[in-house]
């Protein structure tokens, strides 16, 4: 089955109480689909149909107007496609982990 890389960003307005339950909202549906690696930023290993899910999901919940958010597909995966410097909070689920 393929699977894409998928990076997700997403900047939601505060300034209401509205804004907080969205931003909440948006990281919970984030997490069920990847990981969170900074505080607005998540990596997801998706198939194509996951990935229409989840923009699904995410246009449901956000404000078009006041709230901003950004899919990047990962052509190439994400080995050849990011660099990372400094700590890196991400674990390959496809690897094999030591506990």
């Amino acid at each position: 089955m393929r699977r894409l890389d998928v990076v997700v960003a997403y900047d939601v307005n505060l300034e209401t109480r509205e804004g907080q339950v969205r931003l909440r909202k948006v990281a919970t549906i984030c997490k069920n689909f990847g990981q969170r690696v900074q505080y607005s930023l998540f990596e997801c290993r998706v198939t194509p149909a996951q990935l229409e899910e989840l923009v699904h999901k995410l246009r449901k919940v956000i404000d078009e107007k006041r709230d901003s958010l950004r899919i990047y597909i990962l052509h190439g995966g994400r080995k050849e496609a990011l660099r990372v410097y400094g700590r890196d909070r991400y674990v390959d689920f496809d690897e094999p982990l030591i506990l």
